[in-house]
């Protein structure tokens, strides 16, 4: 997803999705510590981007105020 289309996601769908990702990031490192993933960097790249939606939501937050 490039950040064009993170900016256009609703504050509901960003806080979703942030969710979405953490879960599947903690659950890649569960699996990772346990045997070796396929893909390795599917964590890197799962890691930034969770930052870019991070990015967003403050982005946004400081907005308001």
């Amino acid at each position: 997803m490039k950040y064009t289309e993170i900016t256009e996601l609703t504050s509901e769908d960003l806080n979703d999705k942030i969710q979405e990702i953490q879960s599947v990031l903690n659950k890649m490192r569960m699996d990772h510590s346990v045997s070796e993933l396929e893909n390795p960097m599917s964590i890197h790249h799962s890691r930034r981007f969770l930052a870019k939606l991070k990015t967003e939501k403050q982005v946004r937050k400081n907005q308001i105020i």
